[in-house]
């Protein structure tokens, strides 16, 4: 176990985020834009959770994506000639958001060649680590986990009880079935439990909890060695919750966080139109505004 001394900001500074995919529920869009790089309101997801795991300490962000989709690294990247035409224009506010991404995080690009899961996603980012990772966050970029600062009590709790620790939310249990579930046991402390196990999409009537995950993870290095020792399941697929397993077999202490706030689902256009209203209503430009607008249209039903 870690040493109850080590800080919460100690606990890492590298975080993975998975961006392989096709987006096929975007698509036609997505034949040109990715995913991660769609806005809400004008902010791209990939930005939004690139901030959160800058806020939890992370230096180094490892993007995960295909040899087609580097541009969602690029966006991390200056553009002096953008900055330079916004600077002489006098255009300051703009400037300012043109360099927020680059000034977050050093990013950088793992290539996935083929969509292999989840776990093998993780694992190709492994060639970018160095001694100094002895734990990395892994966030979904398809969730957005609200408030933030999930991750920064999950480092918490990982510099208390080492291990790996994950996020999850309690969720209805007529919605069980959608979800993964972890069978738990209380630790004491409020909110924090040890995993016993976890349960694919169980039926209500057989979950072990009504606590479901979410796509912030802070896992032990050691999860890589377990990604090599897992078997491929459906479509040749390495999961990342199989590698997981295996280490709480071994005796490896894996915790999760209990996060009592919201989420929204970017993965899907539904998701994203809730995602982008959500952030548009607490803009002080755009909310007023589009606020009215949405009592008056909903009153025309």
């Amino acid at each position: 176990m870690d040493s109850p001394t080590l800080t919460a900001a100690a606990a890492f500074r590298t975080a993975i985020v998975p961006a392989a995919g096709l987006g096929t529920r975007f698509l036609p869009t997505t034949k040109a834009v990715p995913k991660e790089l769609l806005p809400v309101v004008d902010t791209p997801a990939i930005e939004l959770v690139a901030a959160e795991a800058a806020e939890a300490g992370a230096s180094r962000l490892v993007i995960v994506t295909s040899p087609e989709k580097e541009s969602v690294t690029e966006y991390f990247r200056p553009n002096p000639e953008l900055e330079q035409t916004l600077s002489e224009r006098g255009k300051a506010d703009l400037l300012a958001k043109v360099r927020r991404a680059p000034g977050l995080i050093e990013a950088e690009t793992a290539i996935q060649e083929k969509a292999l899961g989840l776990g093998h996603a993780v694992s190709c980012a492994e060639s970018k680590l160095t001694e100094q990772d002895d734990a990395v966050a892994v966030l979904l970029p398809d969730d957005l986990v609200l408030p933030t600062g999930v991750l920064t009590r999950m480092a918490e709790t990982r510099a208390r009880y080492g291990g790996s620790v994950l996020c999850a939310f309690d969720v209805p249990r007529e919605q069980i079935s959608a979800y993964g579930i972890f069978e738990v046991a209380d630790t004491g402390e409020e909110d924090v439990h040890r995993v016993l196990g976890m349960v694919e999409k169980p039926a209500p009537e057989d979950a072990p909890s009504t606590f479901a995950a979410a796509g912030r993870y802070l896992l032990d290095r050691a999860v890589f060695d377990a990604l090599q020792r897992i078997e491929p399941g459906a479509g040749g697929e390495l999961q990342l919750t199989d590698a997981v397993a295996l280490l709480i077999s071994e005796g490896h202490p894996v915790h999760v966080v209990l996060h009592r706030g919201g989420r929204h689902d970017l993965g899907n256009p539904g998701g994203f139109l809730r995602a982008a209203v959500d952030f548009a209503l607490q803009d002080h430009e755009y909310g007023p505004g589009l606020r009215n607008w949405l009592v008056e249209r909903l009153n025309r039903e």
